[in-house]
């Protein structure tokens, strides 16, 4: 997404790299404009700035297209977070207690005409290096139960902050952390991700934002609201 990568060919580089860059889906907090992915070339630019020398150039454009997929899934999941919970924590309970597969039905059925305006992304911040919190009791319990939960750790972190629209009108800015996870591949050979992505616990509000989200799962299901769902459907 940076702007000032420089877009001029390497002299090491070998084979010519497209310099369009795509328009993202996710809005900027300073322009009405959205963010812009990088080019080929400034990727391969900025892979040789970080110190990876041996990255194939011929492998460039495909690592763009990955890159791009992962973060627009990630932005999705922040405008889940942020329809559940942009209207406060009453409005978020009422959206969670349906559970992860029933909150958007529930979440249209509560919408109104005061609705709040949509997130948009204010910064990001790349922390390869630094693990979150999560990622090491998830590493922890990795190591002391593989069959549950080894995995690898993930092998990116981003920090993004959001400008959040509240009903009355004020704004917020939001930090959410992203993990990437990478998984098995596809029987075809592709490659497979996943994200973790939740606000970051910088204070009491997002605690209880998390909570909800994960207890109002947790409840659906071992209530029997679900099963009664699909006996009624």
């Amino acid at each position: 997404m940076p702007s000032n990568i420089s877009q001029s060919r390497d002299t090491r580089q070998t084979i010519h790299l497209p310099t369009e860059r795509e328009p993202s889906s996710i809005p900027r907090g300073d322009t009405d404009a959205n963010w812009e992915y990088p080019s080929p070339q400034q990727m391969y630019n900025a892979m040789l700035r970080k110190g990876y020398d041996d990255t194939p150039e011929d492998a460039v454009e495909s690592m763009v297209a990955v890159h791009n997929f992962l973060n627009e899934g990630a932005w999705a999941e922040i405008v889940g977070w942020e329809r559940r919970f942009s209207r406060g924590l009453g409005y978020g309970w009422q959206a969670c207690r349906r559970g992860e597969e029933g909150w958007e039905e529930e979440a249209d059925r509560l919408a109104h005409p005061r609705d709040v305006a949509a997130p948009k992304l204010l910064r990001f911040q790349g922390r390869p290096n630094e693990m979150t919190p999560k990622a090491r009791v998830l590493e922890f319990m990795g190591r002391m139960y593989p069959a549950k939960f080894g995995c690898e750790p993930p092998f990116d972190r981003h920090d993004w902050y959001v400008q959040r629209r509240t009903v009355d009108g004020q704004t917020k800015e939001i930090r959410y952390v992203i993990d990437y996870y990478s998984a098995p591949p596809e029987p075809t050979g592709e490659p497979v991700f996943f994200l973790d992505v939740r606000p970051a616990v910088d204070g009491p509000t997002a605690a209880v934002e998390r909570m909800m989200r994960w207890g109002g799962d947790v409840w659906h299901r071992a209530s029997g609201a679900k099963a009664r769902e699909m006996a009624s459907s």
